[in-house]
């Protein structure tokens, strides 16, 4: 075990990351320019396709309107999650502590802990909330996930570790979070829509003779 900060660090996941860092270093300058902007790139792109997921359930049922409404909701509570284990973890980041040449621009301040991976949990969980609304778009947001987490570690700002947990996490909270949010949302639109007062009874009403 590798001692950093207030934690331990697997050995096995230091080695991978002096690998990785030190391929990243003597990559071609394109392959550093495109991993370089896709770890934000990333984010960006699952949130349009959960967007897109979206925008495709809302013209259907109360539950598929109210998948549509939570969506974005499982990712911004895997953020609070992964912000609270740093937080408890307090694992300090390997561009500090190993000291390997690292194509980030510069290594996040002290306090700014590595695990998990923030970028990473949002990825996970922006992909699998994608794949519950749209099995299509979700095939595609799932590689992208696992790009942007890759990224992380190639640019040097995290350890394997934190980004395997990150996407993990975040995947385990879309999975639960999704349908729990999912159903009371359904009632709350399916009592609408029933409602004497909403204009579909009052427009059926109108066409009897």
């Amino acid at each position: 075990m590798l001692d950093n900060g207030s934690t331990d660090v697997p050995e096995i996941s230091a080695e991978w990351y002096r690998d990785v860092v030190d391929a990243a270093a003597s990559s071609p300058e394109p392959v550093q320019w495109f991993v370089g902007h896709a770890t934000e790139g990333v984010i960006l792109l699952l949130g349009a396709l959960l967007v897109m997921a979206a925008l495709s359930r809302w013209s259907g049922s109360p539950h598929d309107r109210a998948l549509a409404l939570i969506a974005p909701v499982p990712a911004l509570l895997a953020y609070v999650g992964s912000e609270f284990f740093k937080t408890v973890v307090d694992e300090d980041r390997p561009c500090r502590t190993i000291g390997r040449e690292i194509i980030a621009g510069a290594c996040p301040p002290p306090g700014d802990w590595s695990f998990p991976s923030n970028h990473a949990t949002i990825a996970g969980a922006l992909a699998v909330t994608t794949l519950l609304l749209s099995r299509r778009l979700g095939l595609i947001a799932l590689p992208l996930a696992a790009l942007g987490a890759f990224s992380r570690v190639f640019v040097g700002v995290h350890y394997p570790h934190d980004v395997i947990a990150g996407v993990l996490f975040g995947a385990l909270v879309a999975v639960v979070a999704t349908p729990l949010l999912a159903r009371p949302t359904s009632e709350v639109l399916r009592r609408r829509a029933n409602r004497p007062d909403s204009p579909g009874p009052k427009l059926a009403s109108r066409s009897r003779p």
